[in-house]
């Protein structure tokens, strides 16, 4: 699999913005995050509203008090944009298939895989896991035919299988006529 460049974007940290969601997340009131921290009440949702900075020590006792670091509150998310006509080919196998990586190489633990699938194209005769704990292949256009060792799984145009990675599967295009355009997602992959 060919790994495509990543061109981070500068941005100014939203702490605040950061910070509140982390708050809410363990569901502390900004009350209580006052009272553990001894900062005000007001000064809190103003660092909050990302209208005011706060100092180091501020900053680090919030972050202790939320159990988590100031680097990681610090560091700007890396947000990757996979161009469609740029997504790296990929074979997992299979007749009549085309495969492009949506997300980005090298993420392991999600891969988004865009398939064009051509009238009769089929995977492996004998059923096939994939190294996941959970697969899931939606139909954007077309059919799909989801085989598994419980029988055979008819999707058309905007169904969704989810499944263990740990099921044996495979696929066929049933449409003599058009190709069938899905999206595959492998999720907790090591």
């Amino acid at each position: 699999m060919k790994s495509l460049p990543l061109h981070p974007t500068p941005t100014t940290p939203q702490v605040g913005r950061r910070l509140r969601a982390l708050r809410e997340q363990a569901r502390i009131s900004l009350a209580d995050l006052a009272a553990v921290t001894g900062l005000s009440k007001g000064f809190l949702s103003r660092v909050e509203r990302d209208l005011t900075s706060p100092s180091v020590t501020s900053l680090v006792a919030v972050c202790q008090a939320l159990g988590t670091s100031p680097g990681d509150v610090l560091d700007a998310p890396e947000v990757t944009v996979v161009r469609g006509g740029e997504a790296p080919a990929v074979s997992l196998g299979g007749e009549g298939i085309s495969e492009h990586l949506l997300s980005p190489p090298g993420l392991r633990p999600l891969q988004v895989i865009r398939a064009e699938i051509a009238p009769g194209g089929t995977g492996e005769e004998e059923l096939y896991t994939v190294d996941c704990e959970v697969e899931s292949v939606h139909v954007v256009s077309g059919r799909l035919t989801l085989r598994t060792v419980d029988g055979a799984h008819a999707l058309e145009a905007g169904d969704t299988a989810t499944f263990s990675g740990r099921e044996p599967h495979s696929w066929r295009n049933p449409d003599p006529d058009s190709p069938a355009h899905v999206l595959w997602i492998l999720a907790g992959r090591t």
